[in-house]
């Protein structure tokens, strides 16, 4: 070897080799990507383009005589929202919705939460059996259970006027009976939801805490209103949002119990309302037009849950 090889060999400076931690990283960063792909893949199928389609009829004239081929289809811009928003009865509807959610929600969570709390008094074979009572009523099909209290309610041939004496009270024909016949439907098959999920928030809290409380003389509603609530925010704020989401977006036991929304429409509500506007008048751009704002709407409820979520997990941390 020539000195002028050596002198260069021995000069010479090493390459600069990736770290093994970081490139560890780097294939763990993509790692949960790959395990999520297959799902992205079905709900980008199943969610994306139908929800494509249904922007996209909303900005066009579609009524069933575009669906024949007998006219053609034409671009209307905002035009279907100028005339959803300009219908009193799109307005009347909406209101009647958010009230009816509302309302569902209230009494979603009061009944979850006292049997919750109940769960927690009783002993194993009463708690037991509520708890199985109460996921079975969760795992009805909502079909099912409309046509259940549609006849334990029947004026004709239901157990419930009856036994209180109603004789043949039509429950579905005024307006505030009939929602508050599905109402009461709504609550039997969601408050399981509530109840197990404060029940384990329930349980998690030290009982330390509550037996401080009560040797201070606090009473029961006192415990739960300033010891228990407060620990218990995060959970019930998910949960609370959980139902406005499913509430809002009530569909069966509206059409099942109501016939289609009660007498001259008297009970409709958004989910009804645009399928009548979409099936029944054959107006399927307007009828996209409202899904797309329940769309937004529902949107926004589930970004608020999502950060909850995430607040929830930070203080987790």
């Amino acid at each position: 070897m020539s000195p002028a090889t050596a002198t260069r060999d021995a000069v010479r400076v090493p390459v600069a080799k990736p770290a093994p931690g970081r490139r560890s990283r780097r294939q763990a960063g993509w790692t949960p990507w790959l395990y999520l792909a297959p799902a992205l893949a079905v709900l980008g199928a199943l969610l994306v383009y139908p929800i494509y389609q249904l922007g996209l009829i909303s900005f066009l004239e579609y009524t069933q005589a575009q669906v024949s081929g007998g006219e053609p289809t034409s671009f209307q811009g905002l035009g279907n929202y100028s005339a959803l928003f300009s219908d009193s009865e799109f307005w009347s509807v909406l209101l009647a919705t958010v009230v009816f959610a509302a309302a569902c929600v209230l009494s979603t969570l009061a009944v979850g939460c006292a049997l919750a709390v109940l769960l927690t008094r009783v002993r194993a074979l009463p708690r037991l059996a509520l708890m199985l009572a109460a996921l079975g009523a969760w795992a009805t099909p909502a079909i099912t259970g409309s046509t259940v209290w549609m006849f334990l309610f029947d004026p004709d041939f239901g157990p419930v006027d009856r036994v209180l004496g109603l004789g043949d009270h039509s429950w579905t024909y005024g307006r505030y009976s009939a929602f508050l016949l599905v109402l009461l439907e709504v609550v039997w098959c969601s408050f399981p939801f509530v109840m197990v999920t404060v029940y384990a928030g329930i349980r998690a809290i030290p009982g330390e805490v509550l037996e401080a409380a009560a040797l201070d003389g606090a009473s029961q509603w006192r415990i739960w209103r300033s010891v228990m609530v407060p620990m218990l925010r995060p959970i019930l704020t998910v949960v609370t949002i959980q139902s406005v989401i499913w509430d809002f977006k009530v569909f069966t036991q509206i059409y099942v119990m109501t016939n289609g929304g009660g007498i001259a429409g008297q009970n409709l509500v958004l989910n009804v309302y645009a399928y009548q506007k979409a099936f029944a008048s054959s107006q399927y751009s307007l009828g996209s037009a409202i899904g797309v704002v329940m769309l937004l709407i529902l949107l926004a409820a589930t970004l608020v849950y999502l950060r909850v979520l995430r607040g929830r997990g930070e203080e987790e941390l």
